[in-house]
This record gives structure tokens, sequence and C-alpha cells, in this order.
């Protein structure tokens, strides 16, 4: 009886699990067959790892995709430098976002009631071995007309 009871507890879940096969079935395999070719291969050997390890240093997808150097030019007027990593996957036309995004985090933190774009110029700079994006522009930041004390 107990045995009975054990073999339907074991029988259920399987035939549960085969009537969700079409679902599931697809990512497991997936993995399974993944692994199976990574084995197969012997991706797992040091010379690939090391230089695994290697090209994501270089490439590093944790560093912002724009650098930014800041500096005041004059009693309301700040130059922004802004430079594009060299090893990019995207991005190449958010130069003026980011500048844009940049202006308006300087107006806040000044307590400015806003800024004007004077100059704004893109580029690409040829270095080597990759070429990189640059931009570079200058805006005044402005006060209050209504209210000139803030």
């Amino acid at each position: 009886m107990r045995a009975r009871r054990f073999l339907l507890a074991l029988c259920i879940p399987a035939l549960v699990g085969c009537s969700h096969l079409e679902t599931y079935g697809g990512p497991a395999a997936g993995v399974v067959g993944t692994r199976a070719l990574l084995n197969s291969l012997d991706l797992w050997s040091t010379t690939y790892l090391s230089n695994g390890l290697i090209a994501y240093a270089i490439y590093d997808p944790l560093q912002p995709t724009w650098s930014i150097e800041a500096s005041v030019t004059g009693e309301d007027r700040v130059q922004m430098d802004l430079q594009m990593k060299r090893l990019v996957t995207g991005g190449e036309g958010e130069a003026r976002q980011v500048f844009m995004r940049t202006a308006r985090k300087l107006v806040e933190e000044g307590g400015y009631a806003g800024f004007d774009v004077l100059r704004f110029e893109e580029g690409v700079e040829a270095t080597r071995p990759f070429a990189r994006r640059t931009a570079n522009g200058e805006i005044r930041l402005v006060k209050s007309r209504q209210v000139p004390t803030l």
C-alpha cells in the first residue's frame, strides 16, 4: 500500500510536468544544448577564459559611454568637453542629450533658473587604433529674470 502511494506520488509530478513540456522544453533544451556545446568546444580552458577576461577588461561595459569635463570660463559661463569611450556598442548620436542633461544638472545644483547654449560642436578624433567621438560646448547660466535675487 505504501509502495503504491509512493509510486503515485512520483508519477503525478512527472505527468503534470509533461503537460507543461511545450512551454518549458525550449529553454531547458537551450540550456542543456549550450552547456554540451561549450563542453565539446573546450571553452572552459584557461586560454579561453583568460582571453575573455582580457577582452572584458579592454571593453569595460560598466564604464560610462561618455566622459565629461566641465570648466568655468567666466562668471556665468561653463565649457563642457565630452569624449566617448573608444570601444562602444551604440550611443553615437547621444552627445547632444548628454550635453543638455549635464547642463540641466549644473543649473539645478547651482540654483540657477536656466541656461543658454552658446556653442555646441560634435566631431570625431582620429586616434590610433580606434577613433573617438567628441563634443564640446559652452553654456551661459541664467538667473531668474523675474526675481533677480534668485
